[in-house]
């Protein structure tokens, strides 16, 4: 008889209580909530790994991994008497619900972006009646990769309609910070030339958003698409016996041309 998912997540939460126990695993049981920061991140990478590769087994074994952070976290919390496992769901449920109440409630959202409005507005209004105080901005980490963060905080103002009308404006907008980049190289000022190249990521950054690219997932492939081409040169030169250091800059372009002919 196949096992409900309710039997199964039970079994996954007895499991982890059970490494945690006094005669459980010894690795588990000096971990915290600091110690194992870096794996829910590694976790979370090879996630998209496996969304980029197309591998649905790979995927399903990386979401497993990835449950079985937050399960970690959640018992831990509970053995300080801070949160339970019920709790992490009960209030995720809870969320799903109040912020949709195009789906739950009577409000009215037939469009992607106003779910998203509605979306910002419920978030903005919850941090308000817990802080005393919200910005539309709140709610994105710190820790994200830079260009993902600015992308998000772009989506956000965005949302409130803060945000260039056409693409041809951000375009000028990239141009512009281009120039102000060159200007600021020439006074050798290492603090504006890093203010100035920030300003350029940041607007390609919004060009990204206009033309419906992510710049992270784009600088990504760019970086795969490196790294297997500068192999290319490896393997191409070890087979004539020489190296990267002993060849011109000009016979490396050459084989980065072949590299890119032949779709590395």
């Amino acid at each position: 008889m196949a096992e409900s998912v309710n039997e199964l997540f039970g079994e996954l939460v007895r499991i982890m209580a059970r490494l945690r126990g006094e005669n459980g695993c010894p690795w588990d049981r000096q971990q915290t909530h600091a110690s194992i920061k870096p794996y829910f991140v590694e976790e979370t990478y090879e996630v998209l790994e496996a969304i980029d590769d197309g591998d649905a087994g790979k995927l399903c074994e990386e979401l497993g991994d990835v449950l079985l952070q937050v399960v970690f976290h959640a018992r831990m919390a509970e053995e300080a008497a801070l949160f339970s496992i019920a709790d992490v769901v009960r209030a995720i449920t809870e969320k799903l619900v109040r912020r949709h109440p195009h789906v739950f409630g009577d409000v009215q959202a037939d469009t992607a972006q106003k779910v998203l409005f509605n979306w910002e507005q419920i978030k903005k209004t919850e941090r308000l009646n817990a802080q005393g105080r919200a910005s539309f901005l709140d709610g994105v980490p710190r820790e994200l990769p830079a260009l993902l963060r600015a992308r998000r905080l772009q989506e956000k103002a965005s949302r409130v309609g803060f945000d260039w009308k056409e693409t041809r404006e951000v375009v000028r907008k990239v141009e512009e910070e281009l120039a102000e980049l060159r200007a600021a190289m020439e006074t050798e000022r290492p603090e504006r030339m890093e203010a100035e190249l920030g300003d350029l990521l940041f607007s390609l950054v919004n060009l990204s958003r206009f033309i419906a690219v992510d710049a992270e997932e784009a600088l990504r492939k760019t970086i795969a698409r490196f790294i297997a081409r500068f192999q290319y040169i490896e393997e191409e030169l070890a087979d004539r016996g020489r190296t990267a250091a002993q060849v011109t800059l000009e016979e490396l372009d050459a084989l980065w041309a072949e590299a890119k002919v032949k779709g590395r």
